[in-house]
């Protein structure tokens, strides 16, 4: 309908810190747009893939939801096998609090699901992670402070009351 107007080399570093910006300024799908523009022109920029990795997963919950397989499909144009398995994980968990923020039936079951599937990947990323960065282990502690904040959190087949005694 529209032919986009490309962005020049030089305006991607300036592109970037407003995709941030929009970002923080809760606005995510302008910064979906704008690491769009940059990876239009720098197809393998990290901080645009990475950045719209996070502006899809801020749009989880919410009236009109971006679809979580949107940011999986952008994981394997990730570099490193980190960065593959941590934003991997970052896009279960923010799949789980969508979960867990719906009102959705058996919400609490795929918010477990979720949130265990992020766990997995930041071990992974965590045995993979550059010194003196404990991202992935701060990330799986939230996920299992969810959990056991949560007595709806739990598989499908077990007891809420079980799932609530993660923490203990």
């Amino acid at each position: 309908m529209f032919d986009l107007k490309p962005i020049t080399p030089d305006a991607v570093p300036a592109a970037l810190e407003k995709a941030l910006r929009y970002r923080m300024l809760n606005e995510p799908e302008q910064a979906e747009s704008i690491c769009e523009d940059v990876l239009a022109v720098e197809p393998d920029n990290q901080e645009a893939l990475t950045t719209l990795i996070l502006a899809l997963t801020d749009r989880l919950y919410g009236p009109r939801p971006a679809t979580p397989q949107a940011a999986r499909d952008l994981l394997p144009r990730l570099r490193g096998e980190y960065e593959q398995a941590y934003y991997a994980g970052i896009v279960c968990e923010r799949e789980g609090i969508a979960w867990l923020r719906s009102d959705k039936p058996r919400a609490g079951s795929a918010a477990y699901e979720c949130l265990t599937e992020a766990m997995a990947h930041f071990e992974q990323a965590a045995a993979l992670r550059p010194p003196a960065n404990d991202d992935a282990i701060l990330r799986w502690n939230s996920c299992a402070r969810t959990i056991a904040a949560h007595a709806d959190v739990a598989p499908a087949d077990e007891p809420a009351e079980a799932a609530a005694n993660l923490g203990e």
